[in-house]
């Protein structure tokens, strides 16, 4: 229900007009300049009197549209410095209330609001401001309709205050937070979504009525009409680092400079000179002998700054044509990483098309140069975007240059459909190679809860586009259908407030029509009446070919298999929070015959509202793992591994914060049989040696971390890690996993102090 403020005694014609409408559009802030907005977390009348006023929340966790189970308001008001929004949240003694402090970008299940927004409408991007009751933040940026990033940290302002009856949080947003197109007068339409969660029990509340878990979310923010202000804004960030390695017994002083630089409400030109990507964020520990590449994500301030505009997806697990971690990445030497020397992104709007252009460059002889360009126009139902990006690799003697179209369409409210069409064009050492993919996935949205989704992929068997973008396998043929159905009127007395069940029919093949598998899916998604979560999955796959295990030296003819999962995380209740994952599976050579399974436990402890410790434990076994030798040798082993994951997370003040992260993998494989492959793709036994192997990794850091401005830091970081593996069995994987914490390939003490000036 959209009203005007209580205190309100006057309603203008306008205002009768516009609260009549099925869908609202609203009128903000013409008189807000009059008015000033104080972000205290106290909702005074006098400043949010000619706000509108919000109090129609239903319930979308369980997603039934039922009112919200506690009373709930918001108020929204344009200003001249940015969109003020304020909720009100009532919380009665019965439910109690989360205290638990978090650190930025946080997953805890806690009481929260959100607010989201589309500054142009149009459905392609939009940006998600978290607050908590503690003070807490996350933001991130959502694109695909559903897809959250919470790699991008912007500058906004925000206060929370509590009393007996309840919280208040309110939010200041910015107009120079995100690149917005020129309004056609003295109004802009943008689109926001409103929403809190009661942490004790999982429930969501929103306005509108719109939800994460459709396939439609952005496309369903409600409508608003705002006065059209403009920001102009230039942040300058120098930062100093100084590392010292300890094992090397060396030093480094290191300098550079962020450039934001926004002359209008049409344009934003981000830049760096020397970025220094220090570890201040580890990364998690990965032990692959897998022929994919591991995914992972980038945390970096540079490629995450309104980086939305980039987002160039296909339904292949996280495949994107402009992947950032390639640059700074490995180097083509193989001896570290990159030394980027500069990098530069300029995001803007002319009329309703927007535009990005992309460059970054490393140093010395193996330094490579990125660039892409990006082009998206809106028609209503529909939009329409261009992506290329080229890659320059002089020590390959290599150039690759990808071109992308794609086109998303929203016929009616019940069908989302999403088409890429892209290719590629490699040439090295003189030889040029092309080739092309192409996806499709539709959605449609039936009633009593269920859903259909039905996706299509073709990837060519040359097509690469992992110089500069990410696709874990080429060579790809797929196609599934999937039916889904949701449950939210459960009884009361059930301990779940919502089920939803998937069923799934796939197929796979290469690009030479070798069958990889069909497989039938069964999941379920749960949530708790006491906000814990709960996921099972198994897949049933049938028998195929494994053409990836020998790089290229042949397929491998595989058994049917099948695989199942589960995972519950409880959040805290009392002093304790819990995180489970259990695995059984089968798979390599023996098929069925062989049964491996993986168990992880994380309890964590909350020492303090501030305070927690957490210790997780990993096993895995797996009968019949297919490691590949070289060429066309393989080995089937029996694969052990044991992880041991530790921490703990101290919110010291609104500006502190201390952490430690402790991960130990050990990895023990024994042979059991060594085998080529023939041209036919079947395996036969071989005595050529095959060794056993044992791997360990270490990873350790303690970070300190202090908040000297908004977006301004001190980091002083300790880290230690190593990696070794032996071509020997060790036998007891416990005794591997204690001899890990003697490892000591780098220890490294790095102090980093970055600055934000603003004007």
């Amino acid at each position: 229900m959209i009203e005007q403020h209580p205190v309100s005694q006057k309603r203008t014609m306008t205002d009768r007009v516009i609260s009549g409408f099925a869908v609202p559009l609203l009128l903000l802030g013409f008189s807000a300049a009059a008015f000033g907005v104080e972000i205290d977390g106290s909702i005074g009348d006098e400043e949010w009197r000619d706000a509108r006023y919000v109090t129609d929340f239903r319930k979308v966790q369980p997603l039934n549209g039922e009112p919200a189970s506690h009373k709930t308001e918001a108020w929204i008001l344009a200003t001249p410095d940015g969109l003020a929004v304020a909720f009100r949240n009532a919380q009665p003694p019965s439910v109690p209330r989360t205290k638990q402090r978090v650190q930025r970008d946080f997953d805890a299940q806690v009481d929260r609001v959100n607010v989201m927004i589309d500054f142009d409408g149009d459905h392609r991007t939009g940006y998600n401001f978290t607050l908590s009751s503690t003070g807490g933040v996350y933001d991130a940026v959502i694109t695909n309709e559903n897809s959250f990033n919470s790699d991008w940290d912007g500058n906004w302002r925000y206060a929370v205050s509590e009393d007996e009856e309840g919280w208040s949080a309110e939010f200041l947003i910015p107009w120079h937070i995100a690149p917005m197109r020129d309004a056609a007068g003295e109004v802009r339409t943008v689109r926001i979504y409103l929403d809190r969660v009661v942490g004790a029990t999982g429930e969501r509340f929103a306005w509108p009525l719109a939800s994460h878990e459709r396939p439609r979310f952005l496309s369903e923010f409600a409508p608003i009409e705002v006065a059209s202000y403009s920001h102009v804004l230039l942040a300058i960030t120098p930062y100093v680092s100084s590392l010292y390695d300890n094992v090397r017994s060396s030093g480094q002083l290191d300098g550079g400079v962020d450039l934001f630089w926004k002359p209008n409400g049409q344009m934003q030109l981000t830049a760096t000179v020397n970025p220094d990507f220090g570890q201040v964020e580890s990364d998690d520990l990965v032990v692959s002998f897998d022929a994919t590449e591991t995914f992972i994500s980038d945390k970096r301030p540079f490629f995450t700054e309104n980086q939305g505009l980039f987002e160039f997806t296909t339904p292949s697990d996280y495949s994107q044509l402009l992947y950032t971690r390639r640059i700074g990445g490995p180097a083509d030497d193989g001896r570290g990483s990159g030394d980027i020397t500069a990098a530069l992104k300029l995001n803007g709007s002319i009329g309703a098309t927007k535009y990005g252009v992309f460059a970054a460059d490393e140093a010395d002889s193996v330094g490579r140069s990125f660039a892409a360009l990006r082009v998206v126009r809106d028609f209503a139902t529909q939009d329409l975007g261009l992506m290329a990006t080229y890659v320059e690799r002089p020590f390959l003697d290599r150039e690759a240059s990808v071109v992308g179209v794609d086109h998303n369409w929203r016929p009616t409210s019940r069908w989302n459909i999403r088409t890429r069409v892209f290719g590629s064009d490699v040439e090295q050492a003189g030889v040029s190679v092309r080739d092309t993919g192409a996806t499709v996935w539709a959605d449609y949205e039936m009633d009593h809860g269920w859903r259909q989704q039905w996706i299509a992929m073709h990837f060519g068997d040359e097509l690469e586009i992992n110089d500069a973008g990410y696709l874990s396998r080429n060579s790809m043929n797929y196609l599934h259908w999937q039916v889904n159905r949701r449950f939210t009127d459960l009884p009361e007395d059930s301990r779940y407030a919502s089920k939803d069940w998937r069923w799934r029919v796939s197929s796979a093949r290469n690009d030479h029509g070798e069958l990889l598998d069909y497989q039938f899916r069964i999941s379920r998604e749960s949530r708790l009446r006491n906000g814990s979560y709960e996921y099972a999955q198994i897949n049933v796959n049938s028998a195929g070919v494994d053409d990836l295990l020998t790089r290229g030296h042949g397929v491998v003819n595989l058994p049917p298999n099948f695989n199942s999962y589960f995972e519950y995380d409880r959040p805290r209740k009392g002093n304790w929070a819990y995180h489970i994952e259990a695995e059984a599976f089968s798979g390599g050579l023996a098929g069925n015959d062989k049964v491996g399974y993986s168990f992880y436990l994380e309890p964590t402890y909350f020492v303090s509202d501030a305070f927690n410790t957490y210790v997780g434990v990993y096993m895995k076994r797996t009968p019949a793992w297919l490691v590949w030798q070289r060429e066309n040798l393989i080995g089937s082993f029996d694969g052990k591994q044991a992880d041991f994951n530790a921490g703990f997370n101290w919110t010291i003040g609104n500006r502190q914060e201390l952490r430690l992260k402790l991960q130990a993998i050990a990895v023990n494989a024994r042979l059991r049989q060594g085998y080529r492959v023939d041209p036919h793709g079947r395996t036969i036994e071989t005595g050529q040696a095959v060794d056993d192997f044992s791997v360990r990794n270490l990873g350790f850091q303690i970070r300190y971390r202090y908040e000297l401005a908004p977006l301004s830091y001190l980091y002083i970081v300790y880290g230690r890690g190593g990696y070794d593996q032996d071509v020997v069995s060790a036998g007891d994987s416990g005794r591997l996993l204690r001899d890990s914490f003697s490892l000591r390939d780098d220890e490294q003490l790095l102090v980093k102090v970055s600055y934000r000036f603003e004007t």
